[in-house]
């Protein structure tokens, strides 16, 4: 059964692609691709899986490039149409690279950007114990394996390193790695024993490794006579020879062990009675296309315990396909005449190629009553694969930190102040909140201010551990007791970590059952080093708050390397991911309390809150909570048909306020424009725009409600700690002028006023740009 099931993979797998790009209409002459031959390497590890271990529970992170494997298996289990599998790579079609958004629950982890999905399976398992160390999860919901299918080349990323070392450090269970090791990629072949660093490294890292190298008909004829000395021709064989021997075939390989073994009457006795055809297959028989290796590999492991397992499976990249171990066929495809003499050799009939069982010996009624009793069959839960938890219900509101008359805040402190308030939750509802809030942070804890919350909450281990500055009675401001109840998971020095775990705890309701409220404490300018990994987690629609602070040149001292100028730029384009930078604590307090109901609404998202440590004067005043969560609100609201407005955002609120009071002297009818997200102001926008295109009925967005007051020749100054090109659109919305100001260039040390002056970003700038904006230049 699982070899007909494999040669059906197979077929139906290059098939689709074929499809795509020879029969499908091709309107504009672009080549649709697919990766025939790196689908076909991994065919009979995905068999061995998914029709033979993998129970519902288990959450599986497909190589990208053997999408469309994944997308045939689901056809023949029945989750997947004929219809749509015809689409791939088709305008609202199913996607090249598994999408949990794009091509539905299927999909437990999305991958393309090799390497996250890979990582991503040891957060999910860290995070599926969090959930079921707290007792969140799904009553009778059983524990799962979280699989990644890895292709060996996924192994350059440096991701997967820094995943590997933070799994140790958190003592992850109940993960499994199977490594396609076809010993190629994209462009090349890959070093020779490359394997035997890969296990060395797995080693260390605490797990199992279980190399899968020869299949039973290699191991029977090693078993012969001349067999040993066979096994060493191969071992010592290099990946490029290798290659190109088994992409020449069976009179190749006859001649080169001849050349080098001719004379060893054992291997003479193994090769001479094979025709060219059966010696190619001997000598490609690797345990990775030896699906009854495979399977009794992945039970014996399945029997062995918890511990985290890499399998090393080799296997040839093109198996079955005719550019079999060429190192260009990565990209390829077959020609129509290949594809014509593989559907004979499958036995498929013209007209029947989309049938699931058409081609096999096995009678359709015994392969489907197999298929319908493998482990993997039943659906996990009512709702199917992605599973649904309630919402957490949210607070009506959250205090604003109080402060003392003439003291300052800042926006860190204040975000501080707020969690830990949270924290001191006693019973009842107000419990139930804070108890569904996770934070995490990569060693950044206590100067992103979570210390409060982390001193009441505990740090989230596996196995109890004590705080042994605590025990042996010494001073220190951090009690960082180590518990299963625990709601801090503490991170290295690793931003890809930190998004890739943020990724997986925004998925946790619809993985493992249990809603999280997950927040991550970053350094704004380090975003940008887990960029890669905060875009793939945006992309599985994880819901998450993420807190990156310090921001801008405004942290002075620090110098250019920790002094962000291009997030806000980043908060506006990503998708998924609602940004905002809020100046006081007041509309921190609003913001704060939105981000926990929006992360959890089915058309939410992920919220990334952008904070300062400038402590600043907080105003006593009501603000409409709505205007604030759109983006921005008149501190001062203009007179009719005002020829002039400022516009701030951030920590540089005290030089806008100054600058706007000069301003008024001789502008007394000017606005002063408090802006919290010019990404939502933008997206609103956009969404106006398009919608007035769509006919007549559009509802004007915030932004332009905002400055309609503003006469139609009217000027704006904007000022941030970022990028300028953050606000400059600002001029399209009616025509107007916009002066924007903000900071285009790298940072530099010294104090606030002496950079504020040398960036543009104070009050005499700030009176210079109106200027020059009054008078039209």
């Amino acid at each position: 059964m699982l070899k007909a099931l494999e040669r059906k993979l197979l077929w139906l797998s290059a098939w689709t692609i074929h499809h795509a790009n020879h029969i499908r209409p091709n309107r504009d002459g672009l080549k649709v691709g697919g990766h025939q031959a790196s689908s076909a390497s991994v065919v009979s590890i995905m068999a061995a899986l998914y029709f033979g271990i993998l129970r519902p529970q288990d959450r599986v992170a497909v190589k990208p490039h053997a999408g469309p494997v994944f997308h045939a298996m689901n056809y023949l289990l029945g989750r997947q149409s004929q219809e749509k599998l015809a689409t791939l790579r088709q305008f609202g079609g199913i996607q090249p690279y598994p999408s949990r958004v794009k091509d539905g629950a299927e999909v437990d982890f999305s991958t393309g950007s090799v390497g996250l999905g890979v990582a991503l399976t040891s957060f999910a398992s860290l995070v599926q114990d969090y959930v079921h160390l707290h007792g969140l999860g799904r009553e009778g919901l059983p524990r799962g394996r979280h699989v990644a299918i890895v292709g060996d080349a996924e192994l350059d990323e440096g991701n997967i390193y820094e995943a590997l070392l933070e799994g140790w450090k958190h003592d992850v269970r109940d993960v499994w790695w199977v490594i396609d090791y076809n010993r190629q990629s994209l462009d090349s072949v890959v070093p020779d024993r490359l394997f035997g660093r890969i296990e060395g490294l797995f080693r260390d890292m605490g797990w199992n490794v279980v190399t899968l190298k020869y299949g039973r008909k290699l191991e029977a004829a090693f078993a012969r006579e001349g067999g040993e000395a066979l096994r060493r021709w191969i071992d010592d064989c290099p990946n490029s020879l290798y290659s190109a021997l088994t992409f020449q075939g069976g009179a190749a390989w006859r001649a080169a062990l001849l050349a080098e073994l001719g004379r060893d009457e054992g291997v003479r006795a193994i090769i001479d009675p094979l025709d060219d055809e059966e010696l190619g297959g001997l000598m490609t028989n690797l345990a990775g296309h030896d699906i009854e290796t495979l399977e009794s590999a992945f039970r014996a492991q399945d029997a062995a315990g918890d511990q985290p397992t890499c399998f090393i499976a080799y296997t040839v990249k093109g198996m079955g396909l005719p550019f079999a171990g060429h190192k260009d066929n990565h990209a390829g495809l077959m020609t129509k005449e290949q594809m014509e003499a593989f559907r004979h050799g499958m036995g498929i009939r013209p007209g029947q190629e989309w049938e699931r069982f058409e081609g096999l010996d096995l009678p359709a009624a015994e392969l489907e009553a197999f298929l319908r009793d493998i482990p993997f069959a039943p659906v996990l839960a009512p709702e199917g694969r992605s599973l649904a938890a309630p919402s957490v219900p949210v607070p009506a509101s959250l205090p604003v930190p109080k402060v003392p008359e003439g003291r300052t805040l800042s926006t860190q402190a204040a975000f501080g102040e707020l969690l830990a308030e949270i924290g001191r939750a006693g019973k009842g509802d107000a419990e139930s909140f804070a108890s569904r809030i996770v934070t995490t942070s990569p060693d950044v804890t206590v100067s992103t201010s979570l210390g409060p919350w982390v001193n009441r909450r505990g740090v989230f281990d596996r196995h109890l551990k004590n705080d042994v500055f605590r025990d042996a009675k010494l001073a220190s401001a951090q009690r960082w007791g180590m518990s299963p109840k625990g709601q801090h998971i503490e991170l290295g020095i690793a931003e890809q970590n930190l998004f890739l775990l943020l990724g997986a705890l925004g998925l946790a309701d619809r993985l493992h059952g249990g809603r999280l409220l997950p927040i991550g404490t970053v350094y704004d300018p380090f975003v940008n080093r887990g960029l890669d990994a905060l875009i793939y987690a945006c992309y599985q629609d994880a819901r998450f708050l993420l807190v990156s602070t310090p921001s801008g040149l405004t942290l002075a001292p620090e110098g250019g390397q920790h002094q962000s100028v291009n997030t806000p730029l980043i908060g506006m384009a990503q998708d998924r991911l609602a940004s905002f930078e809020p100046t006081h604590a007041d509309e921190l307090a609003i913001l704060f309390r939105w981000a926990f109901e929006h992360m959890q609404k089915p058309d939410g998202s992920a919220v990334w809150l952008r904070l300062s440590t400038r402590g600043l004067a907080q105003p006593e005043r009501v603000l409409d909570p709505a205007a604030v969560i759109a983006g921005g609100y008149w501190a001062v609201p203009p007179a009719p048909g005002a020829r002039i407005a400022i516009a701030y955002q951030g920590p540089v609120a005290p030089e806008a306020m100054a600058a706007f009071e000069e301003l008024r002297t001789e502008e007394p009818g000017a606005g002063l424009l408090a802006i919290t997200s010019p990404d939502r102001l933008h997206a609103a926008w956009l969404a106006a725009r398009r919608q007035a295109r769509q006919g007549p009925g559009a509802v004007p967005s915030h932004i332009e409600s905002l400055l309609a007051p503003l006469a139609r020749d009217a000027a704006i100054v904007s000022v941030l700690d970022g990028h300028p090109a953050a606000h400059a659109w600002l001029g399209a919305v009616r025509g107007q002028r916009v002066v924007p100001l903000g900071v285009d260039r790298f940072g530099q040390s010294g104090d606030i006023p002496d950079l504020y002056a040398e960036y543009g970003l104070d009050t005499d700038a700030i009176l210079d740009a109106c200027a020059q904006a009054l008078l039209g230049r």
